[in-house]
């Protein structure tokens, strides 16, 4: 019988940040409801969090907040890894599952001001922050008066930079905020049918070994509606061919047995947008479509 079948205690692999614990602590809740093992964090220092300094697209590879979690799977220094399921690379790791996808917290961005004024109140030239390139290209097609800068960090420490006057306003995930009980500092929630969120935004995914016998009680926790979304969204990542880095938005809602898809693409100060509506069962090929429609 292997380590996590016989254990009282089930290991969480997590990053250290204030967020990523807080997801982490969602998931433990969520499994104490269907097994008796306590789940206990084991925090992994990736490299995105060692190498905060350095711009993402200058760091090698992919899975830069990852790929150590998935590692300590992999060596069975961990029964169970948390992920924010944006930062997942679309190419699966041999060996691993994301056994479950927490039902979705709200996806769009949010904007964080000093004074709690709005895109559209910030005077001309106003420096918005951010470390998402999806996030630069589309303030740029959409807001080309403002410019934009670089910030790396946690949200503490962003915050932290904006309140000392580094810049004017941040854009960050609203789920994020809202779980770190920061809900309240949200001075605009974007609408994200024309500031289209990134796939899987707002989504925590839980991963493990595909032969781990936690992977059934993984499943447990895992919604259906999200994953569909998930899946289309992440489709049309794949099919373009894309990562962290593509300034892309895609962003999938259930209605029954129909969704609805939105996809941007930003790119040289444009933004080109489509939207199709489908069966739900056919998520991934209505991604592929979507991916067809704006290549």
């Amino acid at each position: 019988m292997s380590r996590a079948a016989s254990a009282a205690v089930l290991r969480l692999a997590t990053r250290g940040s204030a967020l990523a614990l807080a997801q982490t602590e969602l998931v433990a809740a969520a499994l104490q409801q269907v097994t008796w093992a306590q789940p206990e964090p084991l925090v992994v220092r990736t490299l995105g969090d060692r190498r905060d300094d350095v711009p993402l697209e200058r760091l090698e590879g992919q899975g830069w907040f990852t790929r150590e979690l998935e590692r300590s799977l992999l060596s069975d220094n961990a029964d169970v890894a948390v992920h924010s399921a944006k930062d997942l690379p679309t190419a699966t790791t041999p060996g691993l599952v994301i056994a479950a996808y927490l039902a979705r917290g709200d996806a769009r961005d949010g904007v964080v001001t000093r004074d709690g004024c709005r895109l559209n109140d910030l005077p001309d030239g106003a420096v918005v922050a951010t470390s998402s390139a999806r996030r630069v290209a589309m303030l740029q097609a959409l807001h080309p008066r403002l410019r934009t800068c670089a910030i790396r960090g946690n949200v503490d420490t962003r915050v932290r930079k904006l309140h000392e006057g580094a810049c004017d306003a941040l854009l960050l995930a609203c789920a994020g905020l809202e779980r770190l009980g920061r809900r309240s500092e949200i001075a605009e929630a974007l609408d994200p049918n024309v500031f289209v969120p990134a796939p899987a935004q707002g989504v925590i995914a839980v991963q493990c070994r595909d032969d781990a016998p936690v992977r059934a009680h993984l499943e447990a926790l895992d919604d259906g509606v999200t994953r569909a979304a998930v899946t289309a969204e992440r489709s049309v990542l794949a099919a373009l061919g894309g990562g962290c880095l593509l300034p892309l938005g895609a962003w999938a809602r259930v209605h029954g047995d129909q969704m609805v898809l939105t996809a941007a693409l930003a790119a040289d100060g444009t933004l080109q947008r489509a939207e199709t509506v489908g069966v739900v069962e056919d998520a991934e090929a209505l991604g592929r479509e979507m991916a067809r429609r704006l290549r």
